[in-house]
């Protein structure tokens, strides 16, 4: 067990407390604590602004599935299937246990579609940056060309 000690680097911040949370959650699941691999998944990057995130969910339906977000914390989470009477498995490889996986959202991902399809969901993740946040172009104005304050009439 690692001995990783991040107090000096979140003593002098303020406001970071989010991402304390979030290197202290990495390193439990580092540890065993994350709930396994199960559902394995892909974050994948489309362009600049869009992500999806994939996840094998075989056997399970749309019903047996929730999508939740709350906090910057997107929540994919899957009740477990009733088993079915008759049915004696010999081996049984298509795990049908109930899960629940945490994803942090950087700040301003917006949540957009999911789909379920064979067994794969998939749900896109769109990068919405506020106007107020883009980077604008400042126009340079000349000594010559900006207008003097206060003239009312020039003669």
């Amino acid at each position: 067990m690692r001995a990783l000690d991040l107090t000096p680097l979140f003593r002098s911040s303020i406001g970071f407390d989010r991402l304390s949370r979030l290197v202290d959650s990495a390193l439990r699941a580092e540890e065993g604590m994350g709930g396994g691999g199960y559902p394995p998944y892909n974050i994948e990057r489309l362009d600049e602004q869009t992500y999806r995130l994939t996840m094998a969910v075989a056997g399970f339906k749309d019903h047996d599935l929730s999508i939740t977000v709350q906090d910057n914390t997107l929540t994919v989470s899957g009740r477990a299937r009733p088993e079915e009477e008759g049915i004696e498995y010999l081996y049984r490889g298509i795990a049908g246990r109930a899960f629940e996986r945490h994803f942090q959202l950087a700040d301003f991902i917006k949540v957009g579609r999911a789909s379920l399809e064979d067994g794969i969901l998939r749900i896109l993740l769109e990068r919405e940056i506020p106007e107020a946040l883009k980077p604008r172009q400042v126009m340079i104005e000349t000594a010559k060309a900006a207008p003097k304050a206060g003239l009312i009439e020039h003669k």
